[in-house]
């Protein structure tokens, strides 16, 4: 092999490792289905430290405005089904809607599904309904959830 083609193996492979080096490591996914359409989503920016705990203001940041990358239309009588990693499931995780707390800890469960008892689109603080609602899926620490590990979010959008 000539000089040449070794100092371009070389220059390919560094620049290779460099960009490899710039990516972020992805984030356990959630996965949202409602009828045959399905959304899978990374934790928000910033809001999942790889296992570690989140301070209480990235937490409040990630509920609050952190925006969802993915977007699902809910019509009447759908049945919104949420997956998450196995990871997420083995800490606990929970369902809020906006800020509204629609599941309790749920540990050891990769799956669970929501329906129109469980009111997503109705804001809890003043009874009104809302054309669309923030999914807030929660990773915690376990059943007592202390501390807050992660965040994914999917906007869920009423069909008219």
């Amino acid at each position: 092999m000539s000089i040449r083609r070794r100092a371009a193996v070389i220059g390919a492979v560094s620049l290779g490792l460099v960009a490899l080096s710039a990516c972020e490591k992805p984030t356990p996914l959630a996965t949202i289905t409602v009828g045959d359409k399905t959304v899978t989503t990374e934790a928000a920016s910033k809001c999942y430290l790889d296992g570690g705990k989140l301070a209480t203001a990235a937490f409040a940041v990630c509920l609050n405005t952190a925006k969802p990358t993915q977007t699902i239309k809910v019509g009447a009588g759908d049945t919104v089904r949420i997956g998450v990693d196995p990871k997420i499931a083995k800490n606990g995780w929970l369902v809020a809607a906006d800020l509204s707390q629609k599941t309790d800890v749920l540990t050891d469960k990769t799956y669970w599904t929501l329906d129109e008892k469980d009111s997503l689109f109705t804001d809890s603080t003043t009874g009104t309904s809302a054309d669309s609602v923030t999914l807030n899926i929660i990773e915690t620490d376990g059943k007592d959830a202390k501390n807050y590990l992660g965040v994914w979010k999917v906007k869920l959008v009423k069909e008219a």
